[in-house]
């Protein structure tokens, strides 16, 4: 709960799931909240696979496709970083997705936030260290550990 109240400030706690084609493998949970002029959202995604395997391959073919980013030593069997800034009528957005194998899983995280008061958005390194710490509770989580 810490790390959502950090990253999303004024999100409601339970989070709002977003509709999968087959629960059974797929989850995700999103928070989104405005305080004062600053967004922030949050989503954590989980996708369970039949083997390591399989795994092993949707997570290489995932960072193909966000290529730009950064191994994230530590965490999970491998984790991959990206963030980009996007701007639309003026306003920037930042994104920081993080992709985690973790055995036969992949946890996606993504983060994002945008100032409306000054059109700007969080520096990357807030965006980044955001979206790593979320993907560390959720790796945490998925294991049966207590979050930090």
């Amino acid at each position: 709960m810490a790390t959502l109240k950090s990253l999303v400030p004024g999100a409601k706690t339970a989070g709002k799931e977003i509709p999968s084609t087959d629960t059974k493998v797929r989850r995700t949970c999103s928070w989104n909240a405005l305080k004062g002029y600053d967004y922030r959202w949050l989503d954590v995604s989980y996708e369970i696979t039949e083997s390591d395997a399989e795994a092993q391959k949707s997570y290489t073919e995932t960072t193909a496709e966000k290529s730009g980013g950064g191994a994230v030593p530590g965490l999970g069997d491998s984790a991959y970083s990206i963030v980009n800034l996007t701007t639309e009528d003026k306003q920037q957005t930042r994104e920081g997705t993080v992709v985690v194998r973790a055995g036969n899983a992949l946890v996606t995280i993504t983060y994002n936030g945008s100032d409306f008061e000054n059109k700007k958005a969080p520096s990357t390194d807030v965006i980044n260290k955001g979206a790593i710490k979320a993907a560390k509770e959720a790796v945490t989580a998925l294991e049966g550990g207590k979050a930090a």
